[in-house]
């Protein structure tokens, strides 16, 4: 009876917003805006946003920058004051969408609002909605799912593209991806390989798998998804550090076994996770194995406040001298070259 109300009433609240916004706004752009975030984003079903609402949203986001803004303006401003699990699931799937497979106006929109100063709207580490026992379950994916996108859209900004999307700029970007690779200079590539075993770690922090949840289901095979790109990203970067082991510096050295240990960490989890029989997959465990087997050589120490030393720990005060000998600043990082 309660779940029959609630959603009477989640109804009935969606008919008035849409009343409200047809009847207070007078401007044609900005009330076809807003009924495109309102029918996507509506209180009932309990499902993923229809397609066809998605599409007409995405579609919106088409025609220019003066649209795409205030499109992402009323998406965040709807994410911000709801309490309903519901709806915050589905504000934070459309901009999931968005980054998948937005048009690209829209995606840059997106990509520079949290970053652009004021209020982060992803930030939900305090959403509960305690209506019922299943909305307090859901609150848990509605925080962790806001985190995760964070996540995500920070991990697309050192890479420079977004990283699952479909859309023909990064499309373009990904086209000669070994070759921009192999120009990146070893603290460069370090840095990507590190935000993109982030993005991996946030994936495994998800909330327990709620059976039957159609907006869960949803999160979860979008999920899988980006999993099985940030896997083809791994593999480009462990194949370039394959290539250049001899030319990474101790540093560098230290931090690639600290994010090759990480990733491994979450090998276990994600194979409960996502049942993924993919060459790739296997591929990237057994480059992340074959890549600590060759810096298997590299000893870290605690040592007062310093860390590090290369083989014997007799050899640390000659650290600097051993890197300062060996590096020229005018070699190419790649070893393909």
């Amino acid at each position: 009876m309660g779940k029959i109300l609630r959603d009477f009433l989640g109804l009935m609240k969606d008919k008035a917003s849409i009343s409200k916004a047809a009847l207070l706004s007078s401007n044609p752009n900005a009330l076809s805006i807003r009924l495109a975030v309102l029918r996507a984003t509506t209180h009932t079903p309990a499902a993923p946003p229809e397609d066809t609402a998605l599409s007409a949203l995405l579609l919106l986001g088409e025609t220019s920058r003066s649209t795409a803004s205030p499109i992402i303006t009323a998406l965040m401003d709807r994410l911000r004051r709801t309490g309903n699990c519901v709806v915050a699931l589905k504000c934070l799937l459309v901009v999931h969408h968005i980054i998948r497979r937005g048009p690209f106006i829209l995606q840059d929109q997106l990509s520079i609002f949290p970053a652009g100063g004021g209020h982060n709207h992803l930030k939900l580490s305090d959403f509960r909605d305690g209506a019922t026992a299943a909305t307090w379950v859901l609150s848990s994916w509605v925080r962790w799912y806001a985190r995760y996108l964070e996540t995500l859209l920070s991990t697309s900004r050192v890479l420079g593209y977004f990283l699952c999307s479909s859309s023909s700029c990064a499309a373009a970007v990904k086209e000669n991806q070994e070759r921009r690779i192999s120009s990146f200079l070893n603290v460069d590539l370090v840095k990507d390989f590190d935000s993109l075993v982030v993005l991996v770690e946030e994936i495994c922090r998800g909330p327990q798998l709620i059976d039957g949840d159609l907006l869960v289901n949803e999160i979860v095979g979008l999920l899988s998804g980006d999993y099985l790109s940030s896997v083809n990203e791994i593999l480009v970067r462990l194949s370039e550090f394959n290539e250049r082991l001899s030319y990474l510096s101790f540093g560098d050295s230290v931090e690639l076994v600290c994010a090759l240990k990480r990733l491994q960490d979450c090998r276990e989890r994600l194979t409960v996770l996502y049942v993924v029989n993919k060459p790739s997959v296997e591929m990237m465990w057994g480059l992340v194995e074959e890549l600590k087997g060759k810096i298997g050589m590299l000893k870290v120490y605690r040592s007062g406040p310093k860390l590090l030393s290369w083989g014997k720990a007799s050899e640390s005060t000659r650290y600097g001298e051993r890197v300062l000998g060996t590096f020229d600043p005018v070699k190419c990082q790649s070893g393909r070259f």
